[in-house]
Formats: structure tokens, C-alpha cells, sequence
């Protein structure tokens, strides 16, 4: 299969469910698995992806409920979309990835590494609520904690994204900034929050078993991020028994403000070089 340099974002059905997803293809020996941050889609790894692409097959997928993707509401909790993952891996056949999950993916790839380890060579998430007690900036700790999620029902979805999407240094290009509006087009946004509302309740499950997760994690945040402050990063680090923390000069969405440093970290957490 020849290598894409940019995603080309397509569909399949795995484990029951139509996801949009990328695949780099090449002859790599190495596969990452990259889940796309929220309220983002696959399209958000576009500066990323030449860099990794001379390096790994890249895999990217919007993850059930956001970006392109299905929804489906029992998957809609990181516990749950961490099984997806593990069933993803398996029913494509990539071998035993990287996971690389920023943001609402930090914690699903670490409930799928804690279930199964055998499946995964290393995980590079961050930017991803992760404390206990909770630890989010605004509007995420309103849309994680407040008990009536229909009031939210009459926002305007379009808005919320584009004032997100104006918080990147450098801004995005046009058609990748009207992918992400389409992806959270209608309720798609408010059913998106569910995921993070499952915080709460599953943050502190999976803090328990943070000390057993035995495989490489590599855990990137913004060291300006007000919206999921570096607290959440060093969180993980002091109870992961084999962690690393890299905190990024920018905001919230490094992956795009920091393409390259992003993707030198994400290459050397693949090759093991973590000096």
C-alpha cells in the first residue's frame, strides 16, 4: 500500500460500529493508532502526519461519538471506549501499536493498556482529564460537572467549535476548521459531552490502576493549557510506574501549535528514547 502524506479520511465498521478513520498505509514496520482530539476529527493530526509517516504506519480514528464517526451511547464513557480500542486493534490486525490519544483519548488508552498490555508496545496521550478530585479550566468543568446536561441542548454547536478552533496559535486551515464544524453539525456536540461527564464516576477507577499499567506512557500537555492544566500530566506521571511528562510552550491543542515538537516526541516515545 502506498504512503499517504496527509490523512485520507475514509469509513469502515469495527466491532458493530461505522467509524471514520485514516491510514497512512507503507510498509513500516511499526503501527500507531492516533485518536482524534475533541472537538476535532482526523484532520487534526494533518501537521503531524508527513513526519510520522516517513517513521510508521499511522492509523487515525475518530473515536465513537466524535468527529465523523458513529455514536453509540454505551460506548460514550472512557472504560468502554477503552474495550473499543482493545477490539479495534484486534479486528484490524495492527500488530501491537503505539496508541497515541491526546485529550478525551488520554483516558480511554489507559483503561485499554490496564486491560490489556499485551496488545500495546507504548501509549502518548495527554491534555486529557486524568485527576482526582477533577481539575479542568473552562467551560470543560461546567460541561463535566453541571447535573443538567439539556440546557446545553440550545447552544449553538457551530459557535462552541469555532471559539475553540480560534484558541490555536496559528489558527487551521479552512476546510480542516469546516471538517470539525460538520463533525459536531445538530446534537452531535451536546451527546459528545456524555463521554466527559463519565469523568466522575470513572476518573477514579482509573486512577486505582494506574500503578499496574506496565507499558511505556509518554504524557505531552501544553504548559499554557488552561483548559486541561498540566496538573492532570503530572497526575498520571506520579502514579504510572514506567512515565514520562513533556510539557509543550503552548495552550490546548499542541498537535497543531507545536506540529514538530509534537511529532519528535511522539518518534522518540515509538523508538524508546526517552533520555
Amino acid at each position: 500500500m502506498q504512503t499517504t502524506t496527509s490523512p485520507q479520511a475514509q469509513f469502515r465498521t469495527v466491532a458493530g460500529v461505522r467509524i471514520r478513520y485514516a491510514d497512512s498505509g507503507g510498509s513500516q514496520g511499526s503501527t500507531v493508532l492516533l485518536t482524534s482530539p475533541w472537538p476535532e476529527s482526523v484532520y487534526a493530526f494533518a501537521p503531524i502526519w508527513p513526519s510520522l509517516a516517513d517513521h510508521a504506519r499511522l492509523f487515525a480514528i475518530d473515536l465513537p461519538g466524535f468527529g465523523g464517526s458513529e455514536r453509540r451511547d454505551e460506548l460514550l464513557s472512557p472504560r468502554a471506549m477503552g474495550r473499543f480500542l482493545a477490539d479495534l486493534i484486534a479486528e484490524v490486525d495492527m500488530g501491537r501499536p503505539h496508541i497515541v490519544a491526546p485529550d478525551v483519548g488520554t483516558s480511554a488508552a489507559l483503561f485499554a493498556a490496564a486491560a490489556h498490555p499485551e496488545r500495546i508496545a507504548s501509549v502518548t496521550v495527554g491534555t486529557g482529564g486524568a485527576a482526582v478530585p477533577i481539575e479542568l479550566g473552562e467551560p470543560l468543568r461546567s460541561w463535566v460537572l453541571d447535573p443538567d446536561l439539556d440546557k446545553y441542548r440550545t447552544m449553538d454547536p457551530r459557535a462552541i467549535v469555532n471559539v475553540a478552533i480560534d484558541t490555536i496559535a496559528g489558527g487551521v486551515p479552512d476546510d480542516i476548521r469546516a471538517d470539525y464544524l460538520d463533525c459536531y453539525d445538530g446534537d452531535r456536540f451536546v451527546e459528545s459531552m456524555r463521554y466527559v461527564r463519565r469523568y466522575p464516576e470513572e476518573l477514579p477507577e482509573l486512577a486505582k490502576l494506574l500503578p499496574q499499567i506496565s507499558t511505556p506512557v509518554t504524557i505531552i500537555n501544553g504548559r499554557h493549557d488552561r483548559v486541561v492544566p498540566p496538573a492532570n500530566a503530572e497526575f498520571l506521571d506520579e502514579r504510572l510506574p514506567n512515565s514520562r511528562v513533556v510539557l509543550i510552550e503552548g495552550g490546548h491543542f499542541i498537535w497543531e501549535e507545536a506540529p514538530t515538537e509534537y511529532a519528535a516526541i511522539i518518534l522518540d516515545s515509538i523508538n524508546g528514547n526517552w533520555a
